[in-house]
């Protein structure tokens, strides 16, 4: 009975001692500060945080199929295009507009695009199962090819080159459109209500691939990644496992691009390319394969980066507007996180996440009384 109360006691002065910490402070401030920015924050810089919102979603996705378990994705952007695409048929109005449209209520159609996405991961994945490495990138990129065409070609659908019209996602009655509703004597416009589902949205996504990677499927999807085969000689479903990660990772890209549509307002097919799936890669290379948090920070620095040099050109050397004949803000985006890349990979090989983690570990060994075990 001693012995339950003292480890009753221990694990409260445990408890204790991580809200003591200066790095649960830290996230209570980030916390409030994001919960705050519409206030203050003009339509541009609310823009940008959506966008990478959007991209961090899309990037969780990936980092869980590339990252944890080893599946070499390029063909990211063509699921984002049935998010995004899929959300606009599906609550868009047909009519005398020429375009497809079942005119379903916005949440419905959100979530019934994300379906789709994961439908077609679904789809794909018995194709997965049976590539590995190169392979299954070569076949991963037809995917793009293919969406690109359907994107030019299917007008009904898509729109063509000229795109579409988002419908504007309405929850609870709360429109999230330009219809202005004043907040602490703050007008908040589309920009500002989407902010708060943003959060919302990549806060239970990221909360929900953190309890896969930390459970028992993240140890099965490292298992496989590691060495395939010996996974399956300890018992672990190789082929389901390599399946549901890809359904996982289609649905994940999914949101992200119903996301985006809501942000852009518009859907064009020359967004949902091959440099968008690349981008994606990018992003995880960058912040750190297999981490959750690593996928949000390297979705940021891609993200940001083009919209920062876009605002900035005129100040910034070598960097002109576009048509100007110079180095678009665009191509000098490329380059930098090209070189970040090639930096990350020579130097830093587990990503901006491999600083974190050697910051939080700790330095000085067990206190008397405390075994490796319970280390």
């Amino acid at each position: 009975m001693s012995e339950v109360l003292a480890r009753g006691r221990e694990l409260r002065s445990r408890g204790r001692t991580r809200l003591t910490r200066p790095r649960t402070y830290v996230w209570i401030a980030g916390a409030v500060l994001l919960l705050a920015l519409p206030f203050y924050l003009d339509r541009f810089w609310l823009q940008a945080g959506l966008f990478a919102m959007a991209a961090a979603i899309g990037a969780i996705g990936i980092n869980l199929l590339t990252g944890a378990t080893g599946q070499l994705s390029m063909g990211h952007a063509f699921f984002l295009a049935i998010g995004a695409y899929g959300y606009c048929v599906f609550a868009g109005e047909g009519g005398d507009t020429g375009l497809t449209g079942l005119g379903l209520p916005t949440w419905i159609a959100a979530a019934l695009a994300v379906g789709v996405a994961g439908i077609a991961g679904g789809l794909f994945s018995p194709i997965a199962g049976r590539l590995r490495g190169a392979y299954l990138g070569i076949a991963t990129l037809a995917l793009i090819f293919i969406g690109q065409h359907v994107l030019f070609n299917a007008h009904d659908l898509t729109g063509g080159s000229n795109g579409r019209d988002v419908p504007p996602l309405s929850v609870f009655g709360i429109t999230f459109d330009d219809s202005e509703m004043v907040v602490a004597a703050v007008p908040f416009g589309a920009s500002e209500k989407l902010w708060y589902a943003g959060l919302v949205l990549l806060l239970g996504c990221g909360l929900f691939a953190r309890g896969v990677l930390r459970g028992r499927p993240g140890r099965a999807m490292n298992a496989i990644r590691d060495h395939r085969i010996a996974a399956g000689v300890i018992g672990v479903p190789v082929a389901r496992y390599r399946a549901g990660v890809f359904v996982l990772s289609s649905m994940y890209a999914g949101l992200a691009g119903v996301l985006l549509a809501l942000v852009f307002q518009r859907t064009v097919p020359d967004y949902f390319g091959m440099t968008l799936s690349l981008e994606y890669l990018a992003m995880i290379v960058i912040g750190g394969l297999g981490s959750v948090a690593g996928a949000v920070a390297g979705a940021a620095v891609v993200s940001l980066l083009p919209q920062l040099l876009t605002r900035y050109s005129d100040a910034l050397p070598l960097v002109s507007a576009p048509g100007s004949g110079g180095i678009t803000p665009g191509e000098a985006s490329r380059y930098l996180y090209g070189a970040a890349v090639v930096a990350v990979v020579l130097f830093l090989p587990g990503g901006l996440a491999s600083i974190a983690a050697r910051r939080s570990r700790p330095t000085s060994g067990p206190t008397s009384g405390e075994s490796g075990e319970e280390r």
